[in-house]
């Protein structure tokens, strides 16, 4: 079945009792299902919640802007609207902070202001904030070896590799992000993960992973020298994420709900998808509320929980290592402690995620835009080159 845009008719996924159409447990995350399983992730998989705590929440002033009929372009070059273009980008949530007030939301296919949307990778950089705040503590060195904390791993294609190299994706290790490959690493890591069963139609004498660090256990390869070039990992994430684990004494869940949600007043417990042995996903399992993506990038706009020394390398990434096929939606991009950078003059920096998930912050135009979507495809780059240009616009219309 192919997907449908918010100005189309829905298909019934998951209506009535019992519900007609259930989204097969092989295809949740493809097209026409994601546009329901993406906000009730709860319903598909196992979960760890990330607490928001007694707290009180953060509030977002209102000084809102009508931008729905702002000219930006479609893809393919005809000038359309916003509110066109997040129509055709399979937009679910859309916001946008100025001056840390909220001057444009928008939801769309059901999802309302409480509604937990899959980021995807949009939690690698929500990972990278937790290791900028323990290293600032001295809690852990980013200098250090991936195998200090983690000696299980000196028989790996890690041995040698800092925990620089896992921020940065820059370790030489062999890891192929081919997702429509059952058989890649990136695909076996949705067995291991737990968001998939094994494929009906598998070899029999293929050994899948039983969790995702056994499938860390099971990288021997290593394809260059460690911090020669960049080359996007997911699992560099979860290798960081363990070590967090280790160095902390503390869960996933725990260290963001103690070291993010809670000092941050977010509005909403998250939840974390969690593997087979309890291991919340680190690159890509997070589940959140728009609003609350928001306040993640207001915090490194802000500084000060998250440290402004790590928000500042983070905004100063190496172009030279940096090339295709990054550079096609990205040309002048480069990539530091787990986000992307869009170029050298503004050094805005991106959270971006398969399926069209974006957290973008830029200082010039002390603005945060989020972008949660339910793209029918993992990657495209059309659609990413007339986002980002659509939020220029938009800061453009904010002057």
């Amino acid at each position: 079945m192919s997907s449908y845009r918010n100005s189309e008719q829905p298909l019934p996924i998951m209506r009535g009792a019992p519900p007609a159409l259930v989204p097969p447990k092989m295809d949740w995350d493809r097209p026409p299902w994601n546009r329901w399983t993406f906000q009730n992730i709860r319903q598909v998989l196992p979960t760890a919640e990330v607490w928001r705590g007694n707290g009180p929440v953060r509030a977002l002033p209102r000084a809102e802007r009508d931008l729905d009929g702002l000219a930006v372009s479609a893809v393919g070059g005809a000038e359309t609207t916003l509110a066109g273009l997040l129509d055709e980008t399979y937009t679910d949530g859309f916001l946008v902070l100025k001056d840390g007030a909220i001057a444009y939301e928008r939801y769309f296919n059901a999802m309302d202001w409480r509604s937990l949307h899959l980021s995807q990778s949009v939690g690698k950089s929500f990972t990278a904030g937790i290791a900028g705040i323990l290293a600032d503590r001295g809690v852990i060195d980013v200098n250090a070896l991936v195998t200090d904390y983690l000696p299980e791993l000196s028989d790996t294609a890690y041995r040698g590799a800092r925990l620089q190299h896992v921020l940065d994706m820059t370790s030489g290790v062999h890891f192929d992000e081919t997702y429509t490959d059952p058989y890649s690493d990136v695909g076996q890591m949705d067995v291991a993960s737990g968001w998939k069963p094994v494929p009906p139609d598998a070899r029999s004498s293929f050994r899948w992973p039983h969790h995702v660090f056994e499938q860390i256990l099971g990288l021997g390869k290593v394809d260059r020298p460690h911090g020669e070039y960049f080359s996007y990992r997911s699992i560099e994430t979860d290798v960081l994420a363990f070590c967090l684990e280790r160095a902390s004494g503390r869960r996933l869940p725990q260290l963001l709900s103690e070291e993010i949600w809670q000092p941050a007043g977010m509005e909403e417990s998250a939840c974390w998808t969690v593997d087979p042995a309890g291991y919340a996903l680190a690159s890509g399992g997070l589940n959140a509320s728009l609003r609350d993506y928001g306040r993640f990038g207001q915090l490194y706009l802000e500084g000060g929980l998250v440290p402004p020394g790590w928000i500042e390398a983070t905004r100063n990434g190496n172009h030279a290592i940096f090339g295709e096929p990054y550079t096609a939606s990205l040309p002048e991009g480069a990539y530091r402690n787990q986000w992307w950078i869009e170029d050298p003059r503004s050094r805005a920096i991106m959270a971006r995620g398969v399926f069209g998930q974006l957290i973008y912050v830029n200082w010039d135009h002390n603005m945060v835009v989020v972008k949660l979507s339910s793209w029918p495809d993992f990657l495209n780059t059309q659609f990413n080159i007339v986002t980002l240009a659509a939020i220029h616009k938009i800061a453009g219309a904010l002057a």
